[in-house]
């Protein structure tokens, strides 16, 4: 019997058009553009703006442009799974509402909550449809509106984030491309070190919980730090030994984009150089699930049928992963 895999057929990804430099951060909190640049890498971000904007928007944005691009309409989509720590609302799932304004009329979604590793997580989550038949063409947006739960009087996490988002279109092949492997890991003893306080049912929003401002991005920088280095960096070289390939069998490494440090760290753990590393965290920051897929629309167009590429997140939870997959088309070289 032939092997269906699930492959990522087509990719998009939308930011907004206000960047908030970190020149413009200085102004705002006690930091300096060095400050920033040396511990994190970043030298702006994108922020989305309007009265009524959410992550819907990213994420609509993002998937009427792979439906454009990838000449699908609408109506062909089964699935659509919104990775995101930042809901419109805490029900419905944004996924419907990205599908309302999609117009994915035969669509079914949710959304997916593991902090960064959310994309990753959908990703393999989507491969298990395709790969049993159940679906044909499912949607996986990774999307992130940070700036509504960073306090920008914190120069600990507001220097760090961002907004934006993208878009993969997922199918079956029988190929000898798409998603081959995927290793998933959670330690819930983390949450201490990176959660939001308030909001959820064991505290719910109250004038208090406003008053001291627990609706924001709590981080504990330098033990997330540290689990971050060690963890990626782990789990990317597992998933590797799993599949037995050598450090120059690997095309591509996509990292969670959450600080340069910990992108440099996987990258020698795997001994892969640094041209075969996606960067762009200097432009976008921590999109938190808009990072993946904001990097993949970006070397789209280097990207070539049969690359090894691994994806690689860690995030609050604390959750991380690794996935393996060979890509599926060559893209629009120039």
């Amino acid at each position: 019997m032939t092997k269906i895999r699930a492959a990522i057929t087509g990719i998009e990804a939308w930011v907004p058009d206000y960047i908030l430099t970190n020149q413009e951060l200085e102004t705002m909190v006690d930091t300096t553009d060095d400050w920033i640049t040396t511990r994190t890498g970043i030298k702006e971000r994108h922020i989305l703006k309007g009265e009524g904007k959410g992550t819907s928007d990213i994420g609509a944005e993002a998937t009427k442009g792979l439906l454009k691009k990838t000449n699908t309409k609408p109506e062909e989509i089964d699935k659509i799974i919104c990775a995101t720590v930042t809901p419109d609302m805490q029900f419905p799932a944004t996924a419907n509402i990205i599908s309302d304004k999609v117009g994915l009329v035969n669509a079914y979604g949710y959304d997916m909550n593991a902090a960064c590793s959310s994309f990753i997580y959908a990703v393999s989550i989507a491969s298990k449809y395709i790969e049993t038949g159940t679906y044909k063409k499912i949607i996986v947006v990774g999307a992130d509106k940070m700036s509504s739960i960073i306090d920008y009087t914190k120069r600990e996490t507001c220097v760090i984030f961002g907004d934006g988002g993208g878009a993969v279109l997922m199918e079956p092949t029988t190929e000898d491309v798409g998603v081959y492997d995927a290793i998933l890991r959670s330690d819930g003893s983390g949450r201490v070190h990176l959660h939001q306080k308030a909001g959820g049912s064991v505290k719910p929003a109250s004038h208090d919980t406003v008053d001291a401002r627990e609706h924001y991005v709590y981080q504990e920088g330098q033990a997330v730090f540290k689990f971050a280095v060690t963890n990626m960096a782990d789990v990317s070289v597992e998933i590797m030994e799993k599949n037995n390939l050598k450090s120059e069998d690997v095309n591509w490494l996509v990292p969670h984009q959450a600080n340069m440090r910990i992108i440099e760290a996987t990258a020698r753990r795997m001994g892969i150089k640094k041209e075969q590393v996606m960067i762009n965290i200097e432009r976008y920051g921590n999109t938190t699930n808009g990072t993946i897929p904001i990097l993949l629309w970006e070397w789209e167009n280097k990207l070539n049928k049969g690359d090894n590429i691994i994806l690689s997140a860690f995030g609050g939870g604390f959750t991380w992963g690794s996935i393996y997959l060979k890509w599926a088309y060559n893209g629009n070289h120039k």
